[in-house]
């Protein structure tokens, strides 16, 4: 009788290494691996946009300034692809303004060299746990999208009302229909979306706001 291999997919979160120092990239590389850590790594930012797509939680080390394409002009064109890895922007010295520019548009960390291990192993540890959280959400924010298309467009229009707080009478004279049909409605939408409160349906309408693209 033969048996067959199994393989157990990895799944670890991933590190993706970017910087134009090949001596200071296989470092870094090399020291995440002695921590059992999973890492993918570029010489530019142009490779790194040339790979395909990685699911799964991540964040990405990035320098600031490399030849061709900058770390910054790599985090807004991410943005624009609607691809959310927490970034830690490795600076020089003369670097912190712009690596506080890169934090107000939503950059996880920056660490200026030269920097300590353990500052290096703790910014990372905080942009995985954010990437995970982001994944979850984003997860959650599928599920609620779901619910809310077996709603019919009378149904999803009571419902974005219910959320601005608004009592049944008020709902039914803002929708020209009567309290009794609200009433009906209302019911519908807070068995469909699995709620039993304003305040929970509130959350899942609002998970699904934050999760549209900008």
């Amino acid at each position: 009788m033969q048996h067959q291999a199994t393989f157990q997919a990895d799944l670890r979160p991933t590190i993706f290494v970017i910087d134009d120092d090949d001596e200071f990239r296989i470092g870094i590389v090399d020291l995440l691996h002695s921590l059992n850590m999973k890492t993918r790594a570029y010489g530019s930012a142009r490779q790194f946009l040339d790979e395909p797509v990685t699911e799964g939680p991540g964040c990405i080390l990035l320098d600031l300034r490399m030849p061709g394409l900058s770390g910054l002009e790599l985090q807004e064109h991410l943005e624009r692809l609607g691809r959310k890895v927490p970034i830690i922007f490795i600076t020089g010295h003369g670097d912190v303004p712009v690596a506080v520019q890169a934090l107000k548009a939503g950059a996880s960390d920056f660490i200026e060299k030269p920097f300590r291990e353990n500052v290096l192993l703790n910014a990372i540890s905080i942009a995985l746990a954010r990437s995970a959280e982001e994944i979850k959400s984003a997860s959650e924010a599928d599920d609620v999208r779901a619910l809310a298309a077996t709603l019919t467009p009378r149904e999803r229009e009571v419902m974005m009302v219910v959320c601005r707080g608004l009592m049944n009478k008020q709902i039914a004279y803002e929708l020209g229909i009567s309290e009794v049909t609200v009433k009906i409605h209302r019911g519908n939408v807070m068995r469909k979306m699995q709620v039993r409160s304003v305040a929970e349906l509130i959350r899942r309408t609002d998970l699904i706001v934050q999760s549209e693209p900008a």
